[in-house]
């Protein structure tokens, strides 16, 4: 039965009701969806003193259900088309300590794996992504079917730095994932893309961590010359069959539209909100099993939660190209 306008109007309302992401029902059972929506409340592995990520699942879902929407230009609805919970956030008792965390969180998304769940999450600090690739690849890759899985990594950083020990302490860091992932075999770099990579670095062999293990990267400079176009067409041509996974770190978007991120990166542009979502969206007839939005600082953002606006409508792409 379909719903009427007061209830679409109503569902649609930040301010009203219970919060759940993007008014999902809440249900901490994965069994029970067709796609897992998860928040990752975990800041500690950022190593730096912005730590207010682990604030990030709560402040999408107090705006996420405004984005609760048809897709435009996929010309569907989501929400109608399959069944979508929110499981709720990854139980963290040790939150300050970051290897524990990582530990935490790839248990928590094993279970999601072992029942083959495609699961979207709102960060947290990029570390979390090391400990959800580790739980999809739980068991051999029984998720992907014995495939290694190949990255949609869109982001101002490389986050492959394993010339360092660790990140002022945390070790399974934000700055480490992307390496370890790769060297455990949960990766295949040579069918993964790093997309958007700017800023001043510290070293002028600052790709070459990523280059060494195998990632094909696109900087936002080579972007800029090339054009979207010829860059999605080498992400299709990379990414080919295998199952895919999206990263996507707020501090890729220009600092402009999302100021209130980790690390910012303003001396270069970073993207508009339409290349963001013309990336993501190339990829919606291909084997995509889950993805995160990272870096989100609630603390820095104007009162009018652009951030964790562009967050959730991050969210919803992701959600989309699963749903498709």
């Amino acid at each position: 039965m379909s719903k009427s306008n007061d209830e679409l109007m109503m569902e649609t309302m930040y301010w009203w009701g219970i919060p759940t992401l993007f008014r999902c029902p809440h249900q901490t059972d994965p069994s029970k969806c067709n796609i897992a929506l998860a928040g990752v409340p975990h800041s500690t592995g950022n190593g730096t003193t912005e730590r207010d990520q682990h604030l990030g699942p709560r402040a999408v879902r107090h705006v996420s259900s405004g984005l609760r929407r048809v897709h435009l230009d996929f010309n569907f609805n989501p929400w109608e088309k399959k069944v979508i919970h929110d499981l709720g956030d990854v139980p963290l008792p040790e939150a300050n300590n970051n290897e524990k965390c990582i530990e935490d969180i790839t248990d928590y998304y094993a279970n999601i794996a072992n029942l083959k769940k495609p699961v979207v999450s709102i960060g947290g600090d990029h570390s979390i992504t090391g400990g959800i690739l580790q739980g999809l690849g739980t068991n051999n890759l029984d998720f992907t079917k014995g495939q290694k899985i190949s990255f949609l990594h869109i982001d101002a950083h490389i986050d492959t730095y394993n010339q360092l020990d660790h990140f002022l302490g945390a070790k399974k860091s934000a700055a480490h994932w992307g390496s370890y992932l790769v060297k455990d075999g949960i990766i295949d770099a040579s069918s993964s893309m790093q997309i958007g990579i700017r800023g001043n670095p510290r070293s002028l062999d600052w790709l070459k961590p990523s280059y060494d293990l195998g990632y094909n990267v696109v900087t936002m400079q080579e972007f800029q010359k090339r054009g979207i176009e010829d860059v999605i067409n080498e992400t299709l041509s990379t990414l080919g069959d295998n199952p895919i996974y999206i990263t996507f770190d707020l501090d890729s978007l220009d600092a402009a539209v999302a100021p209130a991120v980790s690390n910012l990166e303003p001396s270069f542009t970073g993207f508009t909100i339409d290349e963001a979502k013309l990336l993501i969206q190339s990829v919606k007839n291909k084997n995509v099993i889950g993805g995160d939005v990272v870096c989100l600082m609630p603390t820095k953002d104007s009162p009018n939660n652009i951030t964790a606006m562009v967050a959730a409508s991050i969210m919803f792409e992701i959600i989309s190209v699963i749903a498709f």
